[in-house]
């Protein structure tokens, strides 16, 4: 494929996808989830996956795989099963046995729009659902090796294990150390973020170059958030703000304060930065420089 596209950062990249990423999940939806799907399960999981988020995890899928000069038709059944993924978690974490919140998005979380026990399955049908899509692709080098680093990312080891601990830590606040709130974010948040680019990359079976630059973005996504709960309004999140602190979590936050935490989130962005600069491959390094910028940019 042709390699002569303009520049553009990262904000204008994902902007520019956006669309297209919310075509390829309703056509999923169509495709996967047919008259076989109970209508109310299926209305549970459209309202998790199609409700109008950044996208930012299958855009790093297709960034990925352009940045290593893959084809980006290659690309979408990783960025849409990513997606899937992604909206699972949020629906398990919103459910009042987890982080109990009642928004996301700035609309009712999925188990205040129906009900806790659909919540739970729709969660349950979009995690699974995300495996058959991938498993749908004809090159099976690729969905086997994407199967393994999204299973790998989602699972004990990744967000579920960050999840774990994330709720073993809570009340703890200042109390925590830094190397668990950092256990904490290379799980919950680093690991899925982080293997969205790695999906792509592994288009052309160059996931491994990526690893460094893949993670420091990812625990900066996730620093930031930190930042976010603590600076941020309701309606400006879409989600109920503060929560962090009220529930005394092991946060950047509470263990740096928040001139502490700033440092720490500009100090991940300069690795992401160097990570690029020292990469075999040349492409789309405007969008992945601009990317550590366009996440602090989130909390100022």
């Amino acid at each position: 494929m042709t390699q002569t596209q303009p520049k553009s950062d990262f904000r204008q990249w994902l902007a520019s996808n956006n669309v297209a990423i919310q075509q390829r999940l309703q056509q999923a939806m169509q495709q996967f989830a047919g008259p076989d799907v109970p209508a109310r399960l299926r209305a549970a999981m459209e309202h998790a996956l199609l409700g109008g988020g950044k996208c930012v995890r299958p855009a790093l899928v297709l960034l990925g795989c352009e940045a290593v000069g893959g084809d980006l038709e290659a690309a979408w059944p990783a960025a849409v099963a990513v997606e899937m993924i992604h909206a699972y978690s949020l629906v398990h974490d919103d459910l009042p046995c987890m982080d109990d919140d009642l928004l996301r998005r700035g609309r009712p979380t999925v188990h205040a729009a129906f009900d806790e026990a659909t919540a739970v399955l729709a969660g349950d049908a979009l995690q699974t659902l995300a495996f058959e899509v991938i498993a749908q692709q004809s090159d099976a080098r690729l969905a086997m090796a994407q199967s393994r680093l999204l299973s790998h990312a989602a699972g004990p080891a990744g967000m579920v294990g960050g999840q774990m601990l994330d709720m073993e830590l809570e009340g703890k606040g200042r109390r925590a150390s830094l190397a668990e709130v950092e256990q904490v974010h290379l799980g919950k948040t680093a690991a899925l973020l982080a293997t969205s680019l790695l999906l792509g990359a592994e288009v052309k079976a160059a996931s491994a170059a990526w690893r460094k630059y893949a993670f420091a973005v990812g625990r900066l996504f996730q620093a930031t958030d930190d930042l976010l709960d603590a600076t941020g309004t309701t309606e400006e999140l879409g989600k109920t703000a503060g929560k962090d602190e009220a529930a005394e979590k092991a946060t950047l936050v509470a263990v740096l304060g928040l001139e502490g935490a700033r440092d720490y989130a500009h100090q991940l962005a300069g690795i992401a930065r160097r990570a690029v600069d020292e990469s075999p491959h040349g492409l789309r390094r405007t969008e992945l420089r601009s990317l550590p910028d366009f996440l602090l940019d989130r909390c100022h």
